[in-house]
């Protein structure tokens, strides 16, 4: 049992989105769904809250009304394995959304992601400053990450603008 759950609370998207981020995911599923009743305040039969599970992640979520929208104070990374994994959930995530520098993404519903590769970590953190230093100066430049880049800066090679 997850004993951290993130609680993300939408104006009225919440079925929407779930249906959304259960589809670009490959490891995802909708949870259990609550949906109002007679006494509201919502209308009757549409979701009050649901739980929906991404990566092996679960999150809730809330039609709690138009009382909070969400920023980049908090946003969730996506460790990516490849290229090819890091293009397709940028595209789709990026789609109706905003792109950002550095690997980050706001959705269509303004939750913000940070797809990243995960050897970014590694690199940025690695004990030759220099090397650390060259990745981070290259991905500034960035919006969508692109993974040779940084492994050529971090090796010293020649980076194209």
């Amino acid at each position: 049992m997850q004993k951290i759950t993130p609680f993300l609370w939408f104006d009225n998207q919440v079925e929407e989105a779930i249906i959304y981020y259960v589809s670009i995911f490959k490891s995802a599923k909708v949870g259990k769904v609550a949906r109002y009743g007679e006494a509201g305040p919502g209308p009757k039969g549409s979701v009050m809250a649901a739980s929906f599970e991404l990566e092996g992640l679960e999150f809730t979520a809330l039609n709690g009304g138009p009382h909070f929208k969400f920023n980049e104070a908090i946003s969730f990374v996506v460790k990516c394995d490849d290229q090819a994994e890091l293009d397709d959930l940028w595209e789709r995530l990026s789609e109706d959304g905003q792109e950002r520098r550095c690997g980050w993404v706001t959705d269509r519903f303004g939750i913000c992601w940070q797809i990243v590769p995960s050897t970014l970590t590694p690199m940025l953190t690695d004990p030759d400053a220099q090397k650390s230093q060259r990745v981070m100066e290259a991905l500034l430049q960035m919006n969508k990450i692109d993974i040779a880049t940084l492994e050529q800066a971090f090796e010293g090679q020649p980076v194209e603008s």
